[in-house]
């Protein structure tokens, strides 16, 4: 019998969101959305947030590469 590998996990990530990662550090989720929106480099968003600029890089690669939320499903 041939294995099936069409099927490539359960529904789910061990990816935080973005979202709870944010709020984990004490930004406003929409305002961080709003600044990356609108361009602001890290230095501009850890100084407007009370973080640090390494904090900023993180979540903005984490946006980059997993976006919003990293969950995928199948329909």
């Amino acid at each position: 019998m041939e294995k099936d590998i069409s099927f490539p996990g359960p529904p789910w990530s061990w990816q935080p969101s973005l979202e709870a990662m944010v709020e984990e550090v004490g930004i406003d989720f929409d305002a961080f959305l709003a600044s990356l929106k609108n361009g602001a480099t890290d230095g501009e968003m850890a100084a407007k947030f009370g973080v640090s600029q390494k904090t900023i890089g993180l979540l903005r690669h984490h946006f980059e590469r997993f976006g919003i939320d990293s969950i995928m499903g199948q329909d």
